[in-house]
């Protein structure tokens, strides 16, 4: 199982789970999902941080091998 993710990783697994990309501001890629009403901003970095990526899971409510299978 796979403990770190690049933005572009985490964007395209929450794609996969009807996320779209509202906009992009500079490095950051502001996403939402209008079923579940919720809104994450996602940074496009190589190697997303372990507590900024908690934080996206924990909004949108999935785990870390969901993410895993996701990517």
């Amino acid at each position: 199982m796979k403990k770190v993710f690049s933005g572009k990783e985490v964007v395209k697994a929450l794609r996969r789970i009807g996320f779209v990309v509202d906009h992009q501001r500079g490095s950051h890629i502001f996403m939402h999902n209008l079923e579940r009403s919720v809104s994450v901003i996602v940074p496009l970095h190589n190697e997303i941080k372990k507590g900024t990526l908690s934080s996206i899971m924990k909004k949108v409510g999935i785990l870390i091998e969901e993410l895993s299978d996701l990517v």
